[in-house]
């Protein structure tokens, strides 16, 4: 009995090194079902982000094996599936891309990896050009500020928002009028998609026009208290807001991945990686 205190602590630590070692190495599928009057017909959307030149098995075999059984309608990509980071090397994003490409139609917005990869060339060299050529050779197109429609009565914009707004420790305001002024007005008929890497400024989407957000970079708060929030962001912001999972907020819907990677603070626990699938269903 002298002893137990300390047994009970080494097993904690056990337990806790090797909870880590497995939830960062692990994904699951999360699903979420929206109704809406907007749609003719039901959809099945799949959205991914924060993959951070992550592998799961030989050139992400599980993950593209577990993607094609999910057969989804559309894939959005939210950013960050590379890692801005000099000297990195990009070719499990893009191999990554590619496969998903082959098999799916897909619409992919940058997240502020790859943004800064472009806006910083002196810092990361040739990093931003070789890998939007790499995409490009199969036809992939990074959307920047632009919309698209998508079967039928979708409309996806793609959102990219200047560096500071991903600045650490504090939020930058975000004046009224900048997603229009980067986007225009959101569609009247449609049934309006925002990829907005960001998820911070869920307010301004919404009052913007998105029906819904989808988001990640937080990472699902890298640590989560089991059964409630995530402990840090990758911006050093404590128990995040909009860490991961549906939120109904300001008369909108907002969706955030918990990602697929790691980056900054790389380690998860109690926070698996993640597929986020999206059914839309005709009201």
């Amino acid at each position: 009995m002298k002893y137990l205190p300390l047994i009970i602590i080494l097993s904690l630590i056990l337990f806790v090194i090797v909870m880590i070692v497995i939830d960062s190495n692990r994904f699951v599928v999360r699903t979420y079902t929206i109704t809406t009057d907007k749609i003719s017909s039901d959809k099945k959307l799949m959205f991914l982000s924060d993959l951070h030149n992550k592998d799961y098995g030989h050139d992400n075999r599980k993950l593209l094996l577990r993607i094609k059984s999910l057969n989804p309608d559309y894939v959005l990509i939210g950013g960050d599936i590379m890692t801005a980071y000099p000297g990195a090397d990009f070719t499990p994003a893009v191999k990554f891309t590619k496969a998903v490409h082959k098999d799916f139609k897909l619409i992919y917005a940058e997240g502020n990896h790859e943004y800064r990869a472009g806006l910083y060339p002196d810092f990361y060299g040739t990093m931003h050009d070789d890998y939007i050529n790499a995409l490009k050779e199969d036809g992939i197109d990074i959307s920047v500020n632009t919309h698209e429609d998508i079967l039928d009565d979708l409309r996806v914009y793609s959102l990219s928002i200047e560096h500071k707004y991903y600045r650490r420790l504090k939020l930058y305001p975000m004046r009224d009028d900048y997603i229009e002024s980067l986007l225009g007005k959101p569609s009247e008929d449609k049934y309006n998609i925002l990829l907005a890497h960001n998820p911070d400024y869920f307010e301004k989407y919404a009052k913007w026009g998105a029906d819904l957000s989808l988001g990640g970079h937080v990472h699902g708060g890298v640590v989560r208290i089991p059964f409630s929030k995530g402990v840090i962001s990758p911006m050093w912001k404590f128990f995040p807001k909009y860490d991961g999972g549906l939120f109904n907020e300001y008369g909108k819907k907002l969706i955030v991945s918990r990602g697929l990677g790691m980056h900054t603070i790389h380690m998860r626990l109690f926070n698996p990686a993640e597929i986020v699938m999206i059914n839309l269903k005709k009201a």
